[in-house]
């Protein structure tokens, strides 16, 4: 079976800056309620032109630069989104004509939070059994779409953005930044937990009825459970997916999670007993962008050189569905 080598990472913000202190001009907040509850400073708001689709495709080109592999010879394209440009088409399909990759197979994965590592793991059997040789995995969200700016105690938390890497089967000689193993989990008995109830066949077509009930902005019920099984699943699949490889977690030398909660994350890293200086954090520039925070978390730390060859990384996420996945890459 071939291996999984990881040729380039790339990520995209828009250039809107919304802080906490811009939230404290139309919400009952302020910037210390926010950060102490979040450890979020700032996030990014995608521009009333930009689609998910364009956020993905400035992030897909400095993966495919990085990969030294062009759009034309791209095999297969993974979009994981849930907030994409349409309903129909797949925001994957928008991205390919954008992109130019005429070669290419695409489509949506939709695991919310967790969604790039499911698009990750769907990716690399593709890739491990010969069916295509290269692929695009890109995760994009505008979240900011998704909530209602008068509740406080939600639309403090997201951010818009998007985070890719390029693939390539490769053979076992030589040395290459490997995807080792991939692990996904759902529990649907948990998704009413974290939702967004609008937009699907149970509401369509939108009525005056659901608008005024808010039924197409993002939902968050019983936080404070989400918070205890989010904590246990951060862990668990981290301990899962180095386990699985025949390491320790003191063998691993960076997790990096999906942006969810910095009291999560640091429950998170106490649960695992490992220091919080081995968890990279993106979330107090960026908040949490969904699906795309853990490519972007991972695009800027390879370049801003943290990681170095022969490093264990770890990738673990949490999400409505419920999801949770991880992965682990030796670099």
């Amino acid at each position: 079976m071939k291996r999984i080598a990881i040729r380039g990472t790339g990520s995209y913000l828009p250039t809107e800056v919304m802080t906490n202190f811009d939230l404290e001009k139309i919400l009952d907040t302020n910037d210390e309620w926010i950060y102490k509850r979040t450890g979020i400073k700032e996030r990014r708001i995608a521009a009333r032109d930009e689609d998910a689709s364009d956020l993905a495709k400035e992030a897909s080109l400095k993966a495919l630069e990085m990969g030294g592999i062009s759009a034309e010879d791209l095999d297969l394209i993974i979009m994981a989104t849930m907030t994409p440009d349409t309903a129909c088409p797949a925001g994957s399909n928008w991205l390919e004509a954008k992109l130019g990759a005429h070669r290419a197979v695409s489509f949506d994965i939709l695991a919310a939070c967790s969604g790039f590592i499911f698009a990750l793991s769907v990716a690399e059997q593709y890739l491990r059994r010969g069916t295509y040789r290269n692929a695009l995995v890109v995760a994009s969200e505008i979240m900011s779409r998704t909530i209602d700016w008068t509740d406080r105690e939600t639309c403090i938390l997201w951010g818009d953005g998007a985070g890719a890497v390029v693939l390539e089967a490769v053979d076992s000689a030589g040395d290459i930044h490997e995807i080792l193993s991939t692990h996904m989990h759902t529990d649907g008995a948990g998704g009413e937990n974290l939702l967004l109830p609008g937009g699907g066949s149970k509401t369509t077509p939108i009525s005056y009825e659901s608008v005024d009930k808010k039924l197409h902005y993002l939902k968050m019920i019983k936080a404070n459970e989400s918070v205890r099984v989010a904590v246990k699943c951060f862990a668990e699949a981290c301990e899962e997916a180095v386990s699985y490889n025949g390491y320790s977690m003191s063998d691993v030398k960076w997790i990096i999670p999906h942006q969810a909660n910095l009291r999560i994350l640091q429950a998170m890293a106490k649960r695992l007993n490992v220091p919080m200086k081995k968890v990279c954090l993106t979330i107090d520039k960026f908040a949490n962008i969904s699906s795309a925070t853990v490519p972007i978390t991972l695009d800027s730390t390879v370049r801003g050189g943290s990681i170095q060859a022969g490093d264990l990384i770890c990738l673990t996420a949490f999400g409505g569905g419920l999801t949770w996945a991880s992965s682990l890459i030796k670099w």
